[in-house]
């Protein structure tokens, strides 16, 4: 113990000491407890990476997406419960007390306001003024004729006072006492000033108010008045009673008039008489005049109202909504948003905000671990937020307007992403989808349920495309699909059967529209998503494509190669479940750089020599290295798509060029004093193969081309071949990045072999052949 004791101080100076000496500030137990720095949990991580630039950009899109489906769905508040034509299932009683329009009482208010309107009439004088005239001149015609003999009979007649009823004609000698009489009162001290003054006072109250022949329609306007305007114009307008105007009335006015102002009663009989059948109706109505005055008499009514209590009947359960009752639902729609408050709206606003979240994320955990390239590529992924926002809207559109048509942008988005991406995720982004339209329409559970067996109908059938008849095939499928789960959702729910199988006829037919209008723009889906289908690779395989035929006529070696490897390809990926279609066409391009300088590549060479004979080892692999470079360069200058391009860049990888890689070495171990070899000089730029496809390409352009260099391949040498170079890619690292697993490399390997071992079928030997 003591021995211990003094142990400790010396061991405590050695450490400071060692601690001085070497610039180091002596810690505690406590400082190197705290300076222990364990690895982030969960959410410490989720926040790191939350604060990264490229994640930051994504949640704002994210963000913007959810702010625009709110804003659009009108989001701080709840839709509308009830469509046009829909069945309730139960009594919709009123939530509120309100006032509405009564429609038919405000209407039947302005009709009686109508019939109150006092028509206008435009009075015209000058037709009173040329009878007055004529009149007047008649008169002194008459008075100028010695006798009736030689007077005008007819215009005699016209001023004969009617006679009563059977009172006989008279006989021409009382005719000519009544003329003689005539005479006299004309002969005594009248002159045409006095006879013109006397007619002018008769027919002062005729000029002023007109006539009128018949009285106005009954209730349309006021039978008591009129107003009266003189050649149309408004400043001179009188109102008049009905019965001062009317012919009946005025004639009857005339005759006391003429009797009191003509010198005799014989002369006043006997205008009167002239007058009684000719007086013309000077009053005209102006109808435009007299419409308008209507119209701003009944804008001036106020509108009626009715009281709706809480709780009162508005559609009755089993009917469905006519546009009355739908009218009638708006209205209480709109008085019971208008008592919300800014405190509900923000509740709504925030329930609908989490539930955005909460799908965003659900949707972006599926996609960063399956479908990470969408994630990573910034215009891929806004283009999946942007379809998302236009099919949303679209369905919002077709519902505002009544036209049950929201299954066809639900099938086209459902149908589109299944093209773009995998079926799980179509099922998963339509799911989100129907959920985010039904909440904005307001629509039922039923609803929901027919909408999503729909799409996930089209999603489940919707493999490849290889003909133009799939996409309309798959409309009809989901036809057929959402018609029975409309009847089954129908039947269930206990509406009635016909409204039911409307709607079902109706959805199906949107379905098989769905299916043709996918049809038309597949072209812009494939090129919006940078997708191919296999319809599109089937026409882009086309050996009468202009990059193929050159390649035939520059490098027929080269082309021939692509061949095999196409073949080759096409089996090893199906057999891994990948697209073989895809490898295969890629294949047919993957070399088409050689055709540029198709004598550096062996294939292309005859009996003329190896131009690589007259090159340095380095500038061989430049050669050979460019036509990765060369190929893709042409591939966009002809437009092919990315994912064709894609093999071009990626069927080497960054393996090395063995050949001249060992020349280069051979030749540095001859020449010590030349410069050293540089191992990445002789390799390929890359990049490594991303997709299993690119991977499976590799594998199949190597073993063909070194296929060619066995002298006897049988099957036991190919299989060895085959091993080797697989063996040699792995070890190189080269499938690190395209995500195929060991079983698959082996599963490669064995498809490659067999398709190999059927290419070097074994053959009969003729006796007389010789061998080569």
């Amino acid at each position: 113990m003591p021995t211990t004791g003094r142990t400790r101080p010396a061991s405590k100076g050695y450490v400071a000491a060692f601690a001085m000496s070497t610039g180091l500030k002596k810690r505690s137990r406590g400082d190197r407890v705290a300076a222990l720095e364990l690895p982030p949990g969960l959410w410490g991580t989720l926040w790191a990476h939350a604060r990264r630039g490229p994640v930051l950009l994504r949640c704002m899109l994210c963000l913007l997406l959810a702010l625009f489906l709110w804003g659009i769905s009108g989001g701080w508040n709840p839709p509308m419960r009830h469509r046009l034509g829909q069945v309730p299932h139960r009594d919709v009683t009123s939530r509120i007390t309100f006032s509405r329009v009564d429609e038919e009482a405000t209407a039947r208010a302005r009709q009686r306001a109508a019939g109150r309107v006092v028509a206008i009439y435009n009075n015209d004088p000058r037709l009173l003024l040329e009878l007055k005239a004529r009149v007047i001149n008649e008169l002194n015609q008459l008075a100028g004729a010695t006798n009736l003999a030689v007077a005008n009979r007819e215009l005699w007649d016209a001023f004969s006072p009617q006679l009563a009823e059977g009172t006989p004609e008279p006989i021409d000698e009382e005719r000519e006492q009544q003329f003689t009489r005539f005479k006299e009162s004309m002969a005594e001290d009248i002159g045409a000033e006095k006879l013109t003054k006397a007619l002018d006072i008769a027919f002062a109250d005729l000029e002023r108010n007109g006539l009128l022949d018949e009285l106005p329609e009954e209730g349309e306007f006021s039978s008591e008045s009129i107003e009266i305007r003189k050649n149309g114009e408004e400043a001179f307008a009188t109102e008049a009673k009905v019965t001062d105007v009317l012919l009946a009335t005025a004639i009857e006015q005339l005759r006391i008039k003429l009797e009191q102002q003509m010198p005799s009663l014989e002369l006043a009989t006997r205008v009167f008489a002239r007058l009684r059948t000719s007086l013309p109706a000077t009053l005209t109505r102006d109808d435009q005049a007299t419409r308008k005055a209507q119209q701003q008499l009944m804008a001036a009514v106020e509108k009626q109202y009715q009281d709706i209590a809480r709780g009162a009947l508005l559609a009755p359960a089993g009917l469905p909504i006519d546009k009355p009752t739908f009218a009638l639902l708006t209205e209480e729609q709109g008085a019971v948003l208008a008592e919300r408050n800014f405190h509900d709206k923000v509740m709504r606003t925030s329930a609908l905000l989490g539930m955005y979240l909460a799908l965003f994320i659900l949707c972006g955990a599926y996609i960063s671990r399956h479908e990470p390239k969408i994630i990573d590529d910034l215009s891929r992924f806004a283009t999946l937020l942007g379809f998302v926002a236009v099919t949303v809207s679209v369905m919002l559109m077709t519902f505002a307007n009544n036209w049950q048509a929201e299954v066809i942008p639900l099938l086209i988005f459902a149908m589109t992403v299944t093209i773009a991406y995998q079926q799980p995720l179509a099922l998963l982004l339509s799911a989100s989808v129907t959920l985010m339209a039904v909440i904005a329409l307001g629509l039922d559970f039923a609803d929901a349920v027919i909408l999503m067996a729909t799409s996930s109908g089209a999603i489940l059938v919707l493999d490849n495309v290889r003909t133009r008849s799939k996409l309309l095939m798959v409309g009809i499928v989901a036809a057929v699909v959402v018609f029975f789960t409309t009847l089954g959702v129908g039947t269930l729910m206990g509406d009635p059967f016909a409204a039911t199988l409307q709607s079902a006829l109706w959805y199906s037919l949107w379905a098989v529209i769905a299916g043709f209008i996918m049809t038309g723009i597949l072209p812009l889906v494939e090129r919006l998503f940078n997708v191919q289908t296999d319809l599109s690779l089937l026409e882009l395989g086309d050996p009468a494509h202009p990059l193929l035929q050159e390649l035939v006529r520059r490098a027929p070696g080269t082309y021939n190669h692509s061949i095999n490897v196409a073949s080759l390809a096409e089996s090893a990926a199906e057999s891994i479940g990948a697209r073989g279609l895809l490898v295969r066409v890629g294949a047919y391009f993957h070399d088409i750089g050689k055709m540029l300088k198709p004598g550096y590549f062996i294939e292309n060479q005859g009996t003329g020599g190896n131009r690589h004979d007259t090159l340095v080892p380095a500038m061989s692999t430049l050669v050979i290295i460019a036509h990765v470079k060369d190929g893709a360069d042409l591939a966009r200058q002809h437009r092919l798509p990315e994912a064709i391009i894609d093999f071009i860049q990626q069927h080497h990888g960054t393996t090395l060029v063995e050949y001249f890689y060992r020349q280069a070495t051979d030749r540095r171990q001859r020449e010590p004093d030349s410069s050293a070899v540089d191992e990445s000089a002789f390799r390929y730029p890359g990049p490594k193969p991303q997709t299993k496809e690119a991977g499976v390409l590799m594998l199949a352009d190597a073993v063909e081309s070194a296929s060619r260099v066995l002298v006897e391949p049988t099957p036991a040498r190919i299989e060895s071949l085959v091993d080797d170079i697989s063996r040699k890619k792995l070890l190189d690292g080269q499938f690190d990045e395209c995500g195929l697993t060991l079983e698959e490399v082996r599963r490669i390997g064995d498809s490659l072999v067999k398709s190999l071992t059927a290419v070097y079928h074994g053959r009969v030997k003729y006796p007389d052949q010789v061998t080569a």
